[in-house]
């Protein structure tokens, strides 16, 4: 065992950051706030391994010396280093050694010698292979049956997955959920000045009122059908349009076709990529922020939509669904008719006083995430792992 485990020292933690993009969104975002969260503890000893064109951004997190800048760029190159050759990088580090390897997504070292914890955002890859790229279904299956068999700690981001990752794939050691958080410094319901929320949507061209979704265009997103929900709602609804943020993703065509082939579709804005500072002013000002996704492990957006007091439509039987409570609208998966029904009640009824109790449900729900809280229960996973 770690001697500074014996001696009650801070937990020395190899967090893989190597699969964060540059503009992170989902899961990219959690591995970014967990790190942020981690590198502020006194109980943790925060090493990063990044590639090797990305360690500047890390160094804003934690020492240099403490980021090690290993893995090769590209996907195939990198998950094949980690495969390959991680493993006993890391179990070589000293001064102090590393106690515990964190894959924070789906993935761990082959061969590790070091008790691994590893996060399973979804099973989407076992459930749903049609949202996604082959070639990431034949991976990330196998990785998940070999983190479930090997590793020391399973994180899941919400019950909804630790649950089907136990009836999937039976794992051998403890699953705990450990939910995302929210910034609530940034995502509030209040502006940071007055008039501020007012110039972002100046500089992006946006008027009010509009319905807002967030996300990246993507099969498991559900824009098909906000897009056809929109249309059924339009007509009666005056001068409401409806703002896409995000980037298109695999599979995106459906969803611009769907757009272009709307009857309403004049009033759809594409924003694509939105900076980070811009999304609280977006979620604020938004009538309503429409989160109809199929399936999400987490859904970081409709947590967010919360913390800004915004009122917000999401998909039952969902990991949103668990996280929001009574605080949204929740409407069955895949069903536009029903989702534009929602919208209208929750825009007819703008104001009054059951949007004013979820409003008041959701920034108490947002209230109970936070990034500390979630760094706090990896620690736990932390202490877990090494004493497995």
């Amino acid at each position: 065992m770690n001697p500074s485990l014996i001696s009650g020292g801070p937990v020395e933690v190899a967090l893989d950051v190597t699969a964060v993009p540059e503009h992170p969104a989902g899961a990219g975002r959690y591995i970014v706030e967990l790190a942020r969260a981690l590198a502020l503890r006194d109980d943790c000893g925060l090493r990063l391994v990044s590639r090797r064109d990305d360690a500047a951004r890390w160094g804003e997190l934690v020492d240099y010396e403490r980021v090690l800048a290993v893995a090769p760029p590209g996907r195939v190159p990198r998950l094949f280093y980690e495969q390959a050759r991680l493993a006993s990088v890391v179990s070589r580090l000293r001064e102090p050694p590393v106690a515990v390897h964190h894959g924070p997504h789906y993935t761990m070292p082959r061969r590790s010698k070091l008790p691994c914890v590893v996060t399973v955002h979804d099973m989407t890859f076992f459930d749903h292979p049609e949202w996604h790229e082959p070639s990431k279904v034949l991976f990330f299956r196998a990785a998940t049956r070999y983190s479930a068999a090997h590793a020391a700690v399973i994180i899941c981001v919400s019950e909804t997955t630790a649950s089907r990752l136990r009836e999937v794939l039976s794992p051998r050691c403890p699953v705990v959920a450990v939910p995302n958080g929210v910034d609530r410094a940034r995502f509030r319901p209040d502006e940071e000045t007055p008039g501020s929320d007012a110039a972002v949507l100046r500089r992006l061209g946006l008027r009010q009122p509009y319905l807002f979704h967030l996300g990246t265009m993507e099969p498991r997103k559900g824009v098909v059908d906000l897009v056809a929900a929109f249309d059924l709602l339009a007509t009666g609804q005056g001068d409401l349009e409806l703002v896409l943020a995000g980037g298109a993703g695999w599979k995106a065509k459906p969803a611009l076709d769907a757009i272009a082939r709307a009857g309403a579709s004049g009033r759809i804005r594409r924003l694509g990529y939105v900076a980070d500072a811009d999304v609280p002013a977006l979620l604020r000002c938004a009538r309503a922020v429409v989160y109809p996704s199929l399936e999400e492990g987490f859904g970081l957006p409709a947590l967010e939509a919360l913390a800004c007091g915004a009122p917000l439509v999401t998909t039952a039987g969902t990991s949103m669904a668990e996280l929001a409570g009574q605080s949204a609208l929740l409407v069955p998966p895949g069903q536009p008719a029903a989702l534009a029904e929602a919208l209208e009640a929750m825009l007819e009824t703008a104001g009054g006083a059951e949007n004013s109790r979820r409003r008041e449900e959701g920034l108490a729900a947002a209230a109970r995430h936070s990034w500390d809280a979630c760094a706090d229960g990896h620690m736990a996973a932390y202490r877990l792992a090494v004493a497995s």
